[in-house]
């Protein structure tokens, strides 16, 4: 298996009864933080793949799940994910894709990666956070999310 030059990030949310909206954050087994799910591609894998295996993989979210690209971007330092210069000494940094996805009638499982995770409302997640680049996408997919239920006449 070979890692591909990107990482994604994945928000898992979902509605609950009332029509407010819950995230669900992850804490990290080794490094003790929270953060949203996270992983890098593998081969030929385009980023949505990835994010799709990764959120099966570290969650249990089913594959055919609706996601949602987000335009928040960042780079994360190559040493820092895969602990070398993988792709050579000139390649310092890899972008990270974001997508959300909406969990529907599915109980979480975690992975060796977390130790728990937990649903948080909009406040609680972005106080959890460690990552800003969390925070951001968190913030943008709220936005979208809640904009896209005021134009069909539902309250977020």
């Amino acid at each position: 298996m070979s890692r591909a030059p990107f990482q994604v990030l994945v928000l898992p949310f979902r509605r609950k009864r009332d029509g407010t909206l819950e995230y669900a954050v992850f804490k990290r087994a080794d490094k003790q933080y929270w953060q949203f799910i996270a992983g890098g591609g593998e081969n030929e894998e385009s980023p949505i793949e990835a994010a799709r295996r990764e959120a099966w993989e570290e969650a249990g979210i089913p594959l055919e799940s609706a996601y949602l690209s987000l335009d928040s971007k960042c780079t994360v330092p190559v040493v820092g994910v895969t602990g070398e210069f993988t792709w050579g000494d000139d390649v310092f940094v890899i972008p990270e894709r974001v997508f959300g996805v909406e969990v529907v009638n599915t109980d979480l499982r975690i992975s060796g990666e977390h130790i728990q995770y937990r649903w948080a409302c909009y406040d609680e997640a972005m106080s959890l956070l460690k990552w800003d680049s969390n925070r951001n996408a968190l913030w943008e997919l709220n936005e979208r999310i809640g904009r896209h239920l005021s134009q069909a006449g539902i309250a977020p």
